[in-house]
């Protein structure tokens, strides 16, 4: 991983996105950190696609990916590719998946042939879909965890894969052994540490302050072709910018090559 693949999830500080002089605030300050990219999620949707667009790259942010409306990339995903190209960013990711049952197996499969069918239309338009996953999908079925299922019954070129570090962990994989798994399908990685407190529970952490294995997680992401490394910290223990910096620190310091 090179330093300019780490990217700063602005759903970390969404409160702070709420309009477009806030973003344009956030998006200094997260360029005064050192991030040189942002994934686009948690932005109020009052500010118009192109308006994001000119204000991040104004103060010299790239938009790496974005996370989408799961209902509009099932039902219109060439609205989605509008938007994408708007924004003039290849990657997004089906969020979560919103409305769906997965108690029941027929709805779990509808949603996973509809993402092979909106991931189609992204690839056909010079876009790109990925499946976040949270915990849910590490449901054991009928002797098979979902995110295999997910990922046998859908093809590597419709739909790719943005793992989150923390809900793997959460769900009861490794982190490390899923980013090999998915090597070659893989574009998007969010790198959010797994953290413990004396209340016995388990907490969002900055990477590296908390027990996963960044170093053997960026290596086998690294080595799987992923493309970029996203800091995401859903609830942060002060200012979350302070918690991206210290991501951020970390990942440089210590993640990071030079070549």
């Amino acid at each position: 991983m090179k330093t300019p693949q780490i990217a700063a999830q602005l759903y970390t500080v969404r409160d702070f996105c709420t309009s477009a002089t806030t973003l344009a605030e956030t998006a200094k300050k997260l360029r005064a950190i050192g991030y040189e990219a942002v994934q686009v999620s948690g932005v109020s949707g009052d500010i118009p696609a192109a308006e994001i667009k000119k204000i991040l790259t104004g103060e010299g942010l790239r938009i790496c990916a974005t996370h989408e409306n799961a209902q509009l990339i099932r039902e219109n995903p060439l609205a989605v590719v509008e938007r994408l190209k708007t924004l003039g960013v290849v990657h997004t990711a089906y969020p979560y998946p919103a409305y769906v049952d997965f108690a029941d197996a027929a709805a779990v499969k509808a949603m996973v042939s509809d993402l092979e069918v909106a991931g189609g239309v992204l690839r056909e338009n010079g876009c790109v879909l990925s499946y976040h996953n949270h915990a849910i999908e590490f449901l054991r079925v009928g002797g098979e965890v979902l995110m295999d299922y997910i990922a046998r019954a859908t093809s590597p070129e419709n739909l790719k894969f943005e793992l989150d570090t923390y809900w793997v962990q959460f769900g009861g994989g490794d982190p490390v052994e899923w980013c090999k798994k998915a090597a070659g399908r893989m574009p998007l990685l969010h790198c959010k540490d797994y953290g413990f407190g004396v209340d016995n529970q388990p907490h969002y952490a900055e990477v590296g302050h908390g027990n996963l294995n960044f170093p053997a997680i960026v290596a086998a992401a690294d080595a799987g072709g992923c493309e970029w490394f996203i800091v995401e910290q859903d609830t942060c223990p002060g200012d979350p910018f302070v918690s991206l910096e210290k991501s951020y620190r970390f990942m440089r310091e210590h993640l990071s090559r030079a070549d």
